[in-house]
C-alpha cells in the first residue's frame, strides 16, 4: 500500500469527507473506487460498500482516506468485526472478509498479474490452498516498545507509519505470543524499564520478538535493547520464565544504530536454550531467534509437502536449493536426492542450516554462503532440479538467463509476489521452459499476501 504523507491540518480546503460506492480492492487488499482521474483508497471496505470516508490526503495519483461509516455493507463481509483494531492496526486489510472470499480475491490476483505478462493457455492455476488455521496461525511476531504520554506501549507500527499501535490481543497471533507480551508489557512497566526514544537516541527497550513452536508449546523470546544491560532484563527474564515455563529461552539483542533494523550484529543468551526445535512435516528444525522462517509453520509444512511431491524424485538426482535459508526445503528433498546443495546469501542462515542437515542425519546436503547468481556459476554441471525462493523483488533478469542456460529438467519456483513471478516465468517460458503446474498457498489469511508454487518443465 502506498504511503500517505503527513496528515495535513484539517482548514486545508482539499480535505473533508466523501460519500462513495467502492468498486474493487487493490493489490495490497485496500478498497478502492475511481474519483475523477485519481484512485480513492480506503482500507477496511470492500466492493460495492457504499461508505463515507475523512480525506487526509490528496495527492496525484491517489486520495488517500480514512474510514468513518459504512452505510451499505458487502455480502463478503463477515457478521462480525475481525478484529477491534482493524482500523487502527490496518495490517489485516482483509480480516472482516469471508475467508472463502479471502481465496477467491487470491486466487484472481495471482492470474490477473500472470495473464498481463504470459499467455493466458500456458498456464492453469490450481485452486488456491486454503490454510488450516485462519486465525492464531503466526508463530513469530516482532512488536515495537514504546511510550506515548508516559503510556507503556507494546504492539506494532500503523501500517505505512511509525506510530506504534498498542494491542493486547492480536487474532492472528499464536495465543502463547499473546499470553507472553501481556506479560512482558506488564513487568516493564512495573519494574518500569526505560523505552527507547528514537528522537533522542536513548533508552534502553526497542522490540520484543517472540517466536513460538505451536506442535511443542515452547517459545523463544528476545529483547531488542539499544545498548548491553545487566541489571534490568536479567529481572525481566527470570521472572517471564517463572510465569510462562513454556519460555525455554531468553535473549537479549544489542541495537545501536538509529535506523528501522530491527537486529544488531550482538546476541546474548541470558535464559535457557539458544533455538527452538521445531518439527516440520518430516523434517527437523533449529530455529534460532534471528533466524528467517515461515511464520505459518502448518502451513510450510504442506507446502513443503507439495514440493517434495511434485519433485517426484527417486534417489538419482542432483538437486539446487537457491535462497535457502535455514534448509527447510533442501532438507525436506534431501531424504528423495542423490545429492542437495543449498545457497544463501546469509551467514548465519547457512550456519543454521547445516546444523540441521546434521540434526536429520542428511550427509548428502551441502550448504553454501553466497551470492545466488555467482554460486550457481561456479556450478560444474547442470542440476537435474533448481528450487527458488526468492524475496519479493523476485530473481531478476540476470539470473534467470542463468539459470536457463543450466538447463534443469525441471524448475520448481517458490514466489511471495505475484507480479515478480509473472516477470520471472515470461522469461523462463520464452526460454524454453513450460508451467506443468501452478498453485497458490494461503500462508497469511487476514492479508493480502499470496505465497506461488510453480513446477517448470524443460520443454
Amino acid at each position: 500500500m502506498k504511503k500517505a504523507p503527513e496528515k495535513k491540518k484539517i482548514t486545508d480546503p482539499e480535505l473533508g469527507t466523501l460519500k462513495v460506492t467502492l468498486t474493487g480492492l487493490d493489490k495490497e487488499g485496500v478498497g478502492t473506487v475511481l474519483e475523477g482521474t485519481r484512485t480513492l483508497l480506503v482500507q477496511g471496505a470492500f466492493p460495492s460498500e457504499t461508505i463515507v470516508a475523512e480525506v487526509e490526503h490528496r495527492g496525484r495519483t491517489h486520495i488517500f482516506t480514512r474510514l468513518l461509516k459504512i452505510l451499505r455493507r458487502s455480502p463478503l463481509r463477515t457478521a462480525q468485526p475481525g478484529c477491534p483494531l482493524e482500523l487502527s492496526c490496518l495490517g489485516c486489510p482483509l480480516i472482516s472478509m469471508q475467508y472463502q472470499a479471502q481465496l477467491q480475491f487470491k486466487q484472481q490476483r495471482v492470474e490477473q498479474a500472470l495473464a498481463a505478462l504470459i499467455p493466458a493457455e500456458s498456464f492453469s492455476a490450481l485452486p488456491v490452498l486454503p490454510a488450516v488455521d485462519t486465525l492464531g496461525y503466526r508463530t513469530s511476531a516482532k512488536l515495537v516498545f514504546a511510550r506515548k504520554r508516559e503510556k507503556l506501549l507494546l504492539g506494532l507500527y500503523r501500517r505505512g507509519s511509525h506510530d506504534v499501535v498498542d494491542i493486547a490481543e492480536c487474532p492472528v497471533h499464536h495465543p502463547l505470543i499473546n499470553r507472553i507480551a501481556a506479560i512482558v508489557r506488564d513487568d516493564v512497566a512495573r519494574q518500569q524499564v526505560s523505552i527507547y526514544q528514537p528522537r533522542h537516541q536513548r533508552g534502553l527497550l526497542r522490540y520484543l520478538l517472540i517466536r513460538v513452536s505451536p506442535d511443542n508449546s515452547r517459545a523463544l523470546v528476545t529483547f531488542v535493547c539499544h545498548d548491553r544491560d545487566y541489571q534490568d532484563l536479567p529481572k525481566l527474564a527470570k521472572k517471564l520464565v517463572k510465569k510462562v515455563p513454556e519460555v525455554i529461552g531468553v535473549h537479549q539483542n544489542i541495537n545501536s544504530s538509529s535506523g528501522n533494523v530491527i537486529l544488531g550484529t550482538e546476541s546474548i543468551k541470558l535464559l535457557g536454550h539458544p533455538d527452538l526445535i521445531e518439527q516440520i512435516g518430516d523434517i527437523r528444525l533449529h530455529i534460532a531467534p534471528e533466524s528467517f522462517f515461515q511464520v505459518n509453520t502448518r502451513q510450510a509444512a504442506r507446502m513443503y509437502a507439495l514440493i517434495t511431491d511434485w519433485a517426484a524424485l527417486t534417489g538419482k538426482e542432483t538437486v539446487v536449493d537457491l535462497f535457502c535459508g535455514i534448509g527447510g526445503i533442501a532438507l525436506s528433498l534431501a531424504k528423495g536426492a542423490r545429492s542437495v546443495t543449498g545457497i544463501e546469501v546469509v551467514p548465519e542462515a547457512v550456519r543454521n542450516a547445516k546444523a540441521n542437515a546434521a540434526l536429520n542425519n542428511l550427509g548428502n546436503c551441502r550448504f553454501v554462503a553466497g551470492d545466488a547468481l555467482a554460486e550457481l556459476q561456479r556450478l560444474a554441471s547442470s542440476p537435474d532440479l533448481v528450487t527458488v525462493n526468492p524475496p519479493r523483488k523476485g530473481c531478476g533478469e540476470e539470473l534467470t538467463r542463468h539459470l536457463i542456460a543450466l538447463r534443469p529438467a525441471q524448475i520448481i519456483y517458490i514466489s511471495c509476489d505475484p507480479d515478480t513471478l509473472a516477470a520471472d516465468l515470461k522469461q523462463l517460458l520464452d526460454g524454453g521452459y513450460r508451467i506443468k503446474r501452478l498453485q497458490a498457498v494461503d500462508m497469511f489469511p487476514q492479508t493480502a499476501h499470496i505465497e506461488t508454487l510453480v513446477q517448470l518443465i524443460c520443454a
